[in-house]
């Protein structure tokens, strides 16, 4: 990929995404993410379902 091609290509992810970040207990987050791993999911697809139950979606 080109540099300029690059960078605009993260310019314009940084408009569409945004970061969401939270330090939490280890034991906690490590539970979180077995039971992922069990149910098939990763975090983001996780997160993104909670987010629209709360919201209504």
């Amino acid at each position: 990929m080109a540099q300029k091609n690059r960078a605009e290509y993260f310019r314009e992810r940084r408009k569409a995404r945004k970061t969401f970040s939270v330090l939490a207990e280890r034991e906690k987050v490590e539970a979180l993410e077995n039971k992922l791993k069990e149910m098939g999911k990763n975090k983001v697809q996780w997160f993104n379902e909670k987010v629209d139950e709360e919201l209504g979606k």
